[in-house]
């Protein structure tokens, strides 16, 4: 149980959230929204192709793994520099889609929910990387539960928990 207390491990649980926070939103969540605004189902099942980002993650993670981002990486290392710029490009991309009027915009809607899950899988690949170098091996496991259950929580919060604000 100590092992829990370590702050890498207290650290992953939080990167696990912000890792899986996004993924509803440009969904299920996403999906909801615009049905709620009236956009037919076709149209709808168009966004599902955003999801692809996610798969193919493995065609730009080389990328993030070897690349050095000026100024940032010096300061922060490698891993941490890429996990904030794909928090921020998050951040940035779900502020644009809130204020974006699915109505009379819904190519500038479909353009930022890529822009937010691609944003979010370079995410996952930064958070993975730093996961495996961040400490020994007796603290993996427990590195990857706190991410789980971090990630978890998120999928809920953002999920059923923005639903349930939403009708609020």
């Amino acid at each position: 149980m100590e092992v829990y207390r370590h702050r890498r491990v207290l650290a992953m649980l939080f990167l696990g959230f912000s890792a899986g926070l996004p993924f509803p939103l440009v969904f299920s969540t996403l999906s909801a929204w615009l049905r709620d605004f009236g956009v037919d189902r076709a149209t709808i099942g168009f966004f599902a192709w955003v999801g692809l980002t996610y798969s193919i993650k493995v065609l730009w993670a080389p990328i993030v793994d070897r690349l050095p981002l000026p100024l940032l990486t010096r300061a922060l290392g490698k891993r941490r520099s890429w996990m904030l710029v794909a928090q921020a490009s998050i951040a940035l991309g779900v502020m644009a889609m809130a204020v974006t009027d699915p109505t009379t915009e819904l190519p500038r809607l479909a353009l930022l929910a890529v822009f937010v899950a691609f944003a979010s899988a370079t995410q996952d690949v930064a958070i993975d990387a730093w996961r495996v170098e961040a400490v020994e091996v007796q603290h993996q496991g427990a590195m990857a539960a706190s991410y789980i259950f971090g990630y978890r929580l998120a999928l809920l919060m953002s999920g059923a928990g923005a639903l349930y604000l939403a009708d609020f």
